[in-house]
């Protein structure tokens, strides 16, 4: 009965331990309060060897805490790989060839960088917005339900969607030269923009919800055109152009502001995991569209149904190995601040 006693007490001081620690107190203080509460465990005389030690928690660095799980790739074309998809042989997964999910998208490169010991799953979808990557796309799963505990890193590019980036762009092309058809849009984009802020919101906390201790990073989205253009690019005049970039600025910025928001809480909190953004608007710098070397598809038009083909305007394989370069910075550099992930070992 006496071991089995000290047993109990030293199983109270680790617990009493990892929850205070856990719950934000330094490391340093917390074996002293277990101490002071279960003096048995502890040795009252410095001369004296104590008779019971408690676990050690170590932080984790950000690279242990991303691949300590399974990789999770979720979002919209600029995640699936819409650019490359028609090139690529057979699609990546079930689905896929609705989703357009293509293996020379940035996720397999990612996947195949880092040793994730959950391995990876990728099931971002072209055309996805916030409520259908909660809801689902093409009558299959929803996003969202292929996350749960076991994820330690999970990707995603959403919101162009949701501001309706594909008919703007048609608006835009499909236009007569001296229209103003495309700048005309301005008003309705931003209203779908600051709507956007709550739905990415409800992401996060599902996303958060099922994974609570994975590192959560945003991709954002390049800017299309050069910061100063000179010329006409596919019927998109310098103003279109100009306002074009201004769009994809207005929305990486909404999406930067909810993530850092979200990541703030969490660290306030002491809460494991992270929420990061990745703002990707000059990673296409001197490679835009209309350039000698674009990282984004040209114009690819179905003249008869004066409709713009998905793969118009989304990243070639050169655009998605620079998504890849950045996801994998970000992975290493983590978010900025401490993590409050822990590992506990035995004294």
């Amino acid at each position: 009965m006496k071991r089995w006693g000290v047993v109990r007490v030293v199983a109270v001081a680790a617990a009493l331990g990892a929850a205070l620690a856990l719950a934000g107190v330094p490391l340093g203080v917390y074996p002293k309060l277990a101490c002071a509460v279960l003096s048995p465990g502890c040795a009252t005389d410095p001369l004296q060897e104590p008779r019971g030690r408690l676990p050690r928690l170590t932080r984790l660095t950000p690279v242990q805490v991303a691949l300590s799980g399974t990789y999770v790739a979720l979002g919209d074309s600029y995640s699936s790989g819409e650019g490359v998809y028609e090139q690529d042989g057979s699609p990546v997964n079930g689905g896929a060839d609705r989703c357009h999910r293509a293996r020379g998208s940035y996720v397999p490169l990612v996947a195949g960088a880092h040793d994730f010991s959950g391995g990876n799953a990728f099931y971002a979808c072209s055309g996805a917005t916030t409520r259908q990557l909660l809801s689902g796309q093409y009558g299959q799963q929803p996003q969202i339900t292929r996350v749960d505990p076991s994820a330690s890193l999970i990707t995603l590019s959403i919101g162009g969607n949701d501001a309706g980036f594909t008919d703007v762009l048609t608006g835009c092309i499909v236009k007569l030269p001296w229209s103003s058809a495309c700048v005309d849009q301005d008003a309705e984009v931003a209203r779908r923009i600051d709507e956007l802020r709550p739905s990415l919101f409800k992401v996060l906390g599902e996303l958060r919800a099922r994974a609570p201790r994975a590192r959560v990073i945003v991709l954002g989205y390049p800017r299309p055109f050069p910061a100063s253009p000179s010329q006409a690019v596919d019927n998109l005049g310098v103003a279109d152009q100009r306002w074009l970039n201004t769009v994809t600025r207005k929305l990486n910025d909404t999406v930067g502001a909810v993530t850092a928001q979200y990541d703030r809480g969490l660290d306030g909190l002491g809460a494991p995991g992270s929420v990061e953004y990745v703002d990707a608007y000059e990673a296409f710098t001197g490679h835009e569209a209309g350039t000698a070397q674009p990282y984004l598809n040209s114009l690819a038009l179905d003249v008869d149904a004066l409709t713009v083909n998905a793969r118009s305007y989304h990243p070639t394989g050169d655009g998605y190995r620079r998504f890849a370069e950045l996801i994998n910075r970000q992975i290493a550099a983590g978010p900025g601040r401490p993590l409050h992930n822990f590992r506990m070992t035995a004294p």
